[in-house]
């Protein structure tokens, strides 16, 4: 019996430990575009500062994570960059919307951006410009925000059953607040966004920007990822966000047809 209850602490502290990479692991991505500082990650883990610092060097050593010289700054490494491009062709949304991002950009001149859900959060894994010469990026590709947070995200989560949305907003309530966003407000976006059949807001941190979005299904119907349209807000009139949100409805049915098929 003493055995066992040794062994089943040891396999505890081996997952815990996973789990407490993987979330180093989110959080540097998250915030890889400015980097992270050891006391930032601590600070949002909720770990104390001398565990994050020996994962953090486990982590540098086997290159996931890399350490900026000058700032002293965390980002993700070598590593987590092969580990995607290895994955990559057996996930093959980007290749599936590639040509509907293409035409919904020449059709609209906007910038259109590809959000896939990654359990609590959303990550932006592809983007395409349109040719009006005022850009908004507001997403870079590889950038990870809470679900709900951005318009591609916000769809995906108005897509989803009341009750799994609302555990969602639950768990990433403290982390709104890093974004400018509150939880119930963007449960009361993501009901509006369930009335229309599709997601528009104005970018919290970017005045002047308004997006439209749309959620993808997979092949169980499940809501997985989304297609949006950001562009200035004098272009955004409401009878263009109409016209748009129609022009996503169409293009997000083409790649629910091909997703069904490539199974």
């Amino acid at each position: 019996m003493p055995k066992k209850s040794t062994d089943d602490a040891s396999r505890l502290t081996g997952t815990q430990s996973i789990e407490r990479a993987l979330l180093l692991l989110r959080e540097i991505a998250a915030h890889n575009r400015s980097g992270s500082r050891l006391l930032d990650l601590a600070t949002r883990t909720h770990l104390q500062r001398p565990t994050v610092h020996r994962m953090l060097k486990c982590l540098t050593h086997e290159g996931m994570v890399q350490q900026d010289a000058d700032s002293h700054r965390y980002y993700l490494g070598s590593m987590a960059f092969e580990l995607g491009l290895t994955a990559a062709p057996r996930f093959n949304l980007r290749e599936i919307c590639h040509p509907a991002m293409v035409r919904i950009a020449e059709a609209t001149g906007d910038t259109v951006f590809l959000t896939q859900r990654s359990g609590p959060d959303a990550v932006c894994i592809d983007r395409h410009e349109g040719t009006f010469p005022i850009k908004t990026f507001t997403l870079d590709i590889g950038m990870r925000r809470p679900l709900g947070v951005g318009t591609g995200s916000l769809a995906i989560v108005a897509a989803l059953p009341d009750d799994e949305i609302q555990n969602i907003f639950n768990s990433n309530q403290t982390r709104f607040e890093e974004y400018g966003v509150s939880g119930p407000s963007l449960l009361t976006q993501a009901h509006k966004a369930q009335k229309l059949g599709y997601s528009m807001r104005e970018a919290p941190t970017l005045a002047g920007v308004r997006s439209v979005g749309h959620s993808i299904r997979n092949q169980s119907g499940t809501a997985f990822a989304a297609l949006s349209v950001s562009s200035i807000s004098s272009r955004m009139t409401e009878k263009r966000v109409t016209e748009i949100a129609v022009l996503l409805k169409n293009e997000v049915r083409l790649i629910e047809k091909q997703l069904i098929n490539a199974m």
